[in-house]
């Protein structure tokens, strides 16, 4: 009969990974503190395991530690948020480029696929569906791209600005028009055309920061 031995404990990646997705979720809070006597309790680790998952987010720049005050979800600031947007221009117009330069005939499929999901979300008016399938189509191009540095870079950036981005969305007709920007990205890509899909994907996230600031702005004064 053989030895069932007990699960191994979650790693302090692993815990790293999971406070990572709370914190993109918006469960865990910008400025919320993370109390390590909690945090262990909640995943079954040691305290040992939260204080190194910290560290990794701490060198990711999405905890910030102070001296005996423990840590905390770094809050990203509105000038840090449009820098960021402005980072994911240069670098996801790179990869769109060369995922028009390396997309096989399955990767086009896939591409078509997923801007076939994406036109349903927005048809059926579900937003949630919508960021979704946003969010599958832009790392399908990663994939497709192949370049490894970029997707770690973009990672980081993409997780300090989630919740911002999903306020865009929903501005009035945001929607409709990044659905047609991202069938202008996707037929370039599938016609193998380099300038005009890092053309389409720089239009494209160009539009994002202008409307992040219009969002940004309108909070500040009390609007949506």
């Amino acid at each position: 009969m053989p030895v069932v031995r007990p699960a191994s404990p979650p790693e302090p990646l692993d815990i790293a990974a999971r406070l990572r997705e709370a914190i993109t979720r918006g469960q865990l809070m910008p400025n919320e503190r993370l109390i390590e006597a909690e945090l262990a309790q909640s995943y079954g680790v040691n305290r040992a395991n939260i204080r190194m998952a910290l560290a990794m987010l701490d060198q990711e720049g999405l905890v910030v530690r102070e001296p005996n005050r423990g840590a905390r979800v770094r809050a990203v600031s509105e000038a840090e948020a449009v820098e960021i947007a402005e980072t994911r221009l240069a670098i996801e117009g790179l990869l769109a480029r060369r995922a028009a330069e390396r997309a096989t005939p399955a990767d086009r499929r896939t591409l078509r696929a997923i801007e076939k999901d994406m036109r349903r979300a927005i048809e059926q008016s579900d937003y949630a569906a919508f960021s979704r399938t946003n969010a599958a189509l832009h790392g399908e191009i990663q994939r497709i791209a192949g370049n490894e540095t970029a997707n770690r870079i973009l990672k980081t950036l993409k997780t300090h600005l989630v919740r911002l981005q999903y306020r865009v969305i929903m501005l009035p007709d945001r929607s409709k028009s990044s659905l047609k920007e991202h069938g202008a990205i996707v037929e370039a890509i599938c016609a193998g055309d380099a300038d005009g899909a890092e053309a389409a994907m720089r239009q494209h996230l160009l539009n994002f920061r202008n409307l992040l600031r219009r969002s940004i702005e309108a909070a500040r004064l009390g609007g949506f």
